[in-house]
């Protein structure tokens, strides 16, 4: 058991320092409302993944994948939800806010900020589900309480995003006073409302 908790943490660590949607969110709330913005979408995906995790143990995940039409119809409020996020960033307008920090400015709506832009990134992407579905039986031992086991490994898997997204708003700061610069900022927006259109993209056309 041991042996398989250890293997599975490893996998886990070179997955999370992969970044994804859940990540450039976090970053695009750190743009656009600084520290605490990006504290609160951090706390959205976590939620998001503990909702994925306690699903795939249950075995919701897999009703999901059965149903081609659920799985479809999520997979396409992702993919318009992250198009829109990108199209909100590219159309930004930055400006210089209090000592020195991104100003908070436009915040695209109720869905496009904090902690519930964190949420939906994570809730409205059907592969997240799939990924913990397919990736957690793989260090269940045999005979070992597979409930249980998931619930344990996922929330294994949600400590370690937890402490890079620690680590990452650790050194926000730097970050910040470089962003706020007016064209970094600018060019910043462009490639994160870029980057954002396609995840959305790539979670439409993929299967």
């Amino acid at each position: 058991m041991l042996v398989d908790v250890a293997t599975f943490t490893v996998a886990s660590v070179l997955i999370v320092l992969l970044p994804g949607p859940d990540t450039l969110i976090v970053v695009r709330n750190l743009m656009a409302g600084g520290r605490r913005a990006a504290v609160r979408a951090s706390l959205g995906v976590m939620t998001g993944l503990v909702v994925w995790v306690v699903a795939a143990a249950l075995g919701l995940s897999a009703l999901l994948t059965a149903s081609h039409d659920a799985y479809l119809g999520l997979r396409v409020a992702g993919a318009l939800y992250l198009g829109w996020m990108g199209f909100v960033t590219l159309r930004a307008r930055p400006h210089k806010g209090p000592a020195g920090e991104p100003a908070r400015g436009r915040r695209g709506g109720l869905v496009g900020t904090g902690f519930t832009s964190g949420l939906l990134t994570d809730l409205l992407n059907p592969k997240v589900g799939v990924f913990f579905m397919t990736f957690l039986p793989g260090f269940i031992p045999t005979h070992a309480p597979v409930a249980a086991t998931s619930l344990l490994l996922g929330g294994i898997f949600v400590v370690l995003t937890a402490g890079y997204y620690v680590a990452l708003l650790a050194l926000s700061g730097p970050v910040t006073r470089w962003l706020s610069d007016g064209p970094v900022r600018r060019w910043v927006d462009r490639v994160t409302g870029l980057v954002l259109i396609g995840f959305g993209l790539r979670l439409a056309v993929e299967p």
